[in-house]
């Protein structure tokens, strides 16, 4: 029988599309239907397990799954013994303590004492201990922002990306208690067998990665600018140059960070690089 490694992704929320789109442009091929819970790669020894969030981190643990993907905030609250493998750059956010707008907060002393409704009791708990913090705290799933507006608690905890949802709900953000985005996560006890077969995926979400994060650049220089040019753009090992048909101009190829691009545009023009493209990277290997 051949070896399959068990991947466990959210059935539905805010990291499904991003987890789907991960896997496939890794290169699996798989069918996620609607209410699918297991779908086989028909390219790759994988098979994709679709679940709830809160449940992954135990299913991993228990060896149901063999690896997840799965928000950082889940890793960190569920305490289970997973190793997180990669960090992912997708679904980004950050889990917050938040008061009623109209209150006067002048740090974190304001929380002794109150009560604090939130869906991460684990992670509120131990933030506030170590900062010698003294509060109650109520552990309640789905719509914690209203939880002041009732007189649940006086505070909440709960994740934050625009923060419009707490704006309509009369809070404002105070204390970041961490940052989060999706991670990789593995049971630790794999067999060689399938810590293979997860180096190979993780090689394969490497180079998406690092695709993602790259622009392909070509221009046209003068052939006095190439070591100066060289020096803003110097590529993953150096720039590839070749001779245009017009004497004392040559062609560059590189590759710059998504990060740095505008800078690097601005500094490559400002250098007589002319006829800039830039291209996407769809996969990079290096």
């Amino acid at each position: 029988m051949n070896t399959v490694l068990r991947i466990a992704i959210q059935k539905s929320g805010r990291l499904q599309q991003g987890s789907l789109d991960l896997l496939k442009e890794s290169g699996l091929s798989f069918s996620n239907g609607k209410d699918q819970l297991k779908a086989p790669a028909q390219n790759f020894p994988a098979e994709v397990l679709f679940l709830r969030d809160d449940d992954i981190p135990q299913y991993v643990e228990d060896r149901v799954a063999d690896a997840g993907i799965v928000g950082e905030n889940i890793v960190a609250e569920k305490k289970k013994k997973i190793n997180v493998i990669k960090r992912l750059d997708f679904a980004r956010c950050r889990l917050s303590l938040a008061i009623p707008r109209g209150e006067q907060y002048n740090g974190l002393e304001w929380f002794n004492g109150k009560n604090i409704a939130t869906s991460y009791p684990n992670i509120v708990t131990d933030f506030l201990k170590e900062r010698g913090i003294s509060a109650g705290i109520h552990e309640i799933s789905g719509s914690v922002e209203i939880a002041p507006g009732i007189g649940l608690a006086e505070a909440v905890c709960d994740l934050v990306s625009s923060g419009s949802t707490l704006l309509s709900n009369g809070l404002r953000e105070v204390e970041v208690v961490m940052q989060s985005e999706a991670v990789l996560v593995a049971n630790p006890n794999l067999s060689p067998e399938k810590s293979e077969i997860l180096d190979k995926l993780l090689f394969r979400i490497t180079a998406v990665m690092k695709a993602k994060n790259s622009k392909y650049i070509l221009l046209n220089c003068p052939n006095e600018a190439i070591e100066r040019i060289t020096r803003i753009i110097p590529g993953m090992k150096s720039p590839t140059v070749m001779p245009l048909s017009r004497e004392g101009w040559s062609s560059l190829h590189s590759v710059v960070d998504e990060n740095d691009f505008w800078n690097r545009i601005d500094q490559l023009r400002e250098s007589g690089a002319e006829g800039i493209l830039v291209i996407p990277i769809e996969k990079m290997i290096v």
